[in-house]
């Protein structure tokens, strides 16, 4: 396996799957004594341009982020369409999702991940960027989420 393939090894986020936002976004926000942030929802398939697994899906989710220093925690509540947050949360229940890492050069990372065996399993845009989930499960024993920014 070649080194460094994601040029970066600061995680900047860890995703956590739920069955409802609302409730476990509050509980998070008291036992750290912060204000609870409001979700809200992925971009339509339109926009997003979601593809699991190789096909365009319609896959939205509710999201909230909690800024906890160096480290954003997200939360996500997956709507019922097929994603990996979708598939995650039926087959394990909820809990930890992902690791994020910022990198620069998607198509290049994604590609180099899948030639060292870790294929893409869902990818998708957002306003100011994009982003792809890779399967690790087997090697890292969690998925890793790529962040790509646009220059400003």
């Amino acid at each position: 396996m070649d080194r460094n393939l994601l040029g970066n090894n600061v995680i900047t986020q860890i995703g956590i799957l739920v069955h409802d936002i609302e409730t476990v976004s509050q509980t998070y926000a008291d036992f750290f004594g912060v204000e609870k942030p409001a979700w809200f929802w992925t971009d339509t398939v339109e926009k997003a341009q979601t593809e699991y697994r190789g096909n365009r899906s319609e896959a939205r989710a509710k999201l909230a982020f909690f800024d906890m220093g160096s480290l954003q925690l997200e939360l996500i509540e997956p709507d019922e369409h097929p994603s990996t947050w979708r598939e995650s949360l039926d087959q394990n229940g909820e809990g930890v999702h992902h690791l994020a890492f910022v990198i620069e050069g998607m198509k290049e990372k994604v590609a180099l991940l899948e030639q060292n065996g870790m294929p893409l399993l869902q990818k998708g845009e957002y306003t100011g960027g994009r982003y792809a989930y890779i399967d690790t499960l087997k090697p890292l024993k969690v998925i890793l989420e790529l962040l790509e920014n646009d220059k400003k």
